[in-house]
């Protein structure tokens, strides 16, 4: 993990892009439409940390994701000729169902440019909530070049996912709702992609509350913000690699920088093994379903539990995760918490040796999820098989325990 503390400038409220009295404006304008979520908490990161963590449950809110609070207001502040004119977003899953259902109950005609490879259930969720999907691009970027045209060709007015400050309002609501609902929090912990929900979270927070610590959570693959905040300026990344799809962005907006710059405490970045496991923690501990990025805060616990003051919010920003994606996170997250284990051994090529084995591995309590036998590889003797064995264990120290307990029942263990 690293970590890049932003130089704060002594920035007054006025002269930031949005204001605690615009957060406010917007909460107003989200009556009704916006749903309070829940906090929850969570007993074993309480005891990792040493102090109380709460979870604030945005994967919970309607479209599964912030993303509706920001688009509503967005939209919400348009004229009624540009209402007439339509919207038009990009986007491969949370945005692009906020627009549609925030356009939907505000009686705006809404498109929205989704990328080839996006995920069927976020495709047929954006749908569904009254958006006309135009698929175009295989990446993001494709994605939203032709969103822009159609803008440019048509007059629809373009909703950015973050870099606006209607959507940097609309999302620091979110502040306001935690700070009700955890008056006592000393440490707030949020994702970041583009910036907008840190953003309107630390204005909101800051302005209310300046002691509380406002932490910012990158995935390590596509962490735009530490260099952006070393340069003291947006920095665009050549590239980005993260399964946390929510927070894939290869450039702060350039209204969040602003705020974000000023405001937040520090910005960390966290690795792939620490978000898969953190969304494991989420679905196990909490029977949450989170997003890789909505478990981004998560992950920046699990990886530095002692670097945090509590009470402690961490903010789930969204639960929209495709199965077969929450599949794979998921067998990789029992991967990094040792879950699983791999091994090879050499046997005697004679019957009843395999269902010995099989013996030992049970005594152990270790699940076999996968056997594979070698018997052509000429570094084997006449009379010895090597087999291969895929393990489902209990953690770490199981681990640990079958592979002393194979060694001491006689057989040769190579990882």
């Amino acid at each position: 993990m690293s970590t890049t503390a932003p130089p704060h400038h002594t920035t007054p409220e006025a002269d930031l892009p949005v204001t605690l009295e615009d957060i406010r404006r917007a909460r107003r304008t989200l009556a009704g439409v916006a749903r309070t979520t829940a906090i929850e908490g969570s007993r074993h990161l309480s005891s990792l940390i040493g102090a109380p963590v709460r979870l604030k449950c945005e994967n919970l809110q309607r479209t599964g994701s912030f993303k509706l609070r920001g688009a509503y207001v967005r939209i919400a502040g348009l004229s009624p000729q540009e209402r007439r004119r339509g919207v038009v977003a990009a986007s491969a899953g949370n945005h692009a169902q906020g627009v549609a259902l925030a356009a939907s109950l505000l009686g705006v005609i809404s498109t929205v440019f989704m990328p080839v490879g996006a995920p069927l259930p976020k495709v047929a969720a954006t749908r569904e909530y009254g958006a006309r999907v135009r698929m175009h691009g295989q990446v993001v970027d494709e994605t939203l070049k032709a969103a822009q045209e159609y803008a440019h060709a048509t007059g629809a007015v373009f909703i950015h996912p973050f870099d606006h400050p209607h959507v940097v309002a609309g999302q620091g609501t979110l502040g306001l709702e935690l700070l009700e609902q955890c008056p006592e929090v000393r440490t707030v912990v949020v994702g970041v992609g583009g910036g907008g929900l840190l953003a309107g979270m630390a204005v909101a927070i800051k302005a209310l509350r300046p002691d509380v610590r406002v932490v910012g959570v990158q995935a390590a693959g596509s962490a735009a913000y530490p260099p952006s905040l070393a340069a003291g300026a947006p920095v665009a990344l050549e590239s980005v690699a993260t399964m946390a799809d929510g927070i894939k962005v290869g450039r702060p907006g350039d209204v969040p920088f602003r705020i974000i710059s000023s405001l937040v405490d520090e910005v960390r970045t966290v690795s792939e093994d620490a978000l898969s496991r953190a969304l494991l923690l989420c679905l196990e501990r909490a029977k949450l379903v989170v997003e890789p990025a909505g478990a981004s805060p998560v992950a920046a616990l699990l990886e530095e539990p002692d670097s945090f003051d509590g009470p402690l919010a961490a903010v789930l920003s969204g639960g929209n995760v495709d199965p077969l994606v929450l599949q794979r996170t998921l067998r990789h997250g029992m991967a990094a918490a040792g879950r699983y284990l791999s091994l090879r051994l050499r046997l005697s090529d004679r019957p009843g040796a395999l269902a010995a084995l099989m013996g030992e591995l049970s005594a152990l309590d270790a699940n076999v999820l996968d056997v594979s036998h070698v018997r052509t590889d000429p570094r084997l003797g006449l009379d010895e098989v090597e087999v291969e064995l895929h393990l489902e264990t209990k953690g770490p120290e199981h681990c640990v325990e079958v592979a002393s307990g194979l060694r001491a029942a006689g057989y040769t263990v190579k990882s």
